[in-house]
């Protein structure tokens, strides 16, 4: 693969080669020393549109807010729009999408309309950004749970959420709906802490008849740690055509109901210890006080 030294006669031929080397993956290094091209400017000439292979790439600090330059770039965004959102510099941002076409021009009107969009758009991100702190911050307040907080934040979520008897309807049977993951870990959890026995829990999902019902099942079952056979005949609710339904897509999956068998004793010691959590109030309401 040699050339005569400092003649570079071939040129094409050269070429040919240098681009075979660099599309199998050599680094300008690597090729260089095969061809024996000490001549940077000549190096250049020969790989002149040919990318360098993914290895050879420094990782940039810069790589994410070239990506979201490009992406807004190809919204229509202006260079000053641009700057303004990631703070960088125009040069920066030219070099960055000077490949991509230019946006259309916009009348006065149209881009008072875009800015205003992308100052609410920025307004929606600081919020969100403001609550994933805010909840972050609560939950590091919460800490493990002991059992005596897991005990009463039980009985509240039970007098909350499940069944109750009535004066009217006797039914003193611990029956406990709710859609919410974390609310149903927090009901096993609790009732394990009562020394509830798993045979003693009945399951069943109660969910939309247009919904994965099948998925949905399993979902649960995998979720509190039972095989999917167990569970009883799911409970079917029929489509209104009068109404907009809003808990639709992948993430529903309705209701679990969880039942406690024989739970009639039980019941009445939740109904005892509520009472007896209401009675413990001492702290007057408006103190305000956590």
């Amino acid at each position: 693969m040699a050339h005569p030294t400092g003649k570079y006669a071939d040129f094409e031929g050269l070429r040919e080669q240098a681009v075979a080397l660099r599309r199998e993956g050599l680094s300008r290094r690597q090729i260089r020393d095969r061809l024996h091209v000490d001549n940077n400017d000549i190096l250049n000439r020969l790989l002149q549109g040919e990318p360098a292979p993914d290895w050879t790439r420094r990782p940039n600090a810069k790589d994410d807010l070239r990506a979201r330059a490009r992406e807004l770039r190809l919204q229509g965004w202006t260079y000053d729009q641009i700057q303004v959102e990631l703070g960088c510099s125009k040069s920066s941002i030219s070099l960055w999408v000077r490949d991509l076409p230019k946006p259309e021009r916009r009348t006065p009107s149209e881009q008072a309309r875009l800015a205003g969009r992308m100052r609410w758009e920025h307004e929606l991100a600081v919020r969100d950004e403001q609550r994933r702190r805010t909840k972050e911050a609560a939950a590091r307040e919460i800490g493990p749970l002991s059992d005596r907080d897991l005990f009463l934040a039980g009985v509240a979520l039970y007098w909350a959420e499940g069944a109750k008897d009535k004066p009217y309807d006797r039914r003193e049977n611990v029956l406990f709906v709710n859609s919410d993951p974390g609310v149903i870990k927090l009901y096993l959890a609790w009732l394990d802490l009562l020394g509830v026995e798993p045979e003693r829990l009945r399951y069943r999902v109660m969910i939309h008849m247009t919904a994965d019902v099948e998925g949905a099942k399993r979902y649960w079952a995998d979720l509190v740690g039972v095989d999917v056979s167990v569970f009883q005949k799911t409970t079917i609710k029929k489509h209104n055509p009068a109404t907009v339904r809003k808990n639709v897509g992948a993430t529903y999956r309705g209701c679990l109901v969880i039942r406690v068998s024989q739970g009639a004793d039980l019941y009445r010691r939740i109904e005892g210890w509520w009472t007896g959590m209401v009675s413990g109030i001492t702290t007057p309401p408006s103190s305000g006080k956590v």
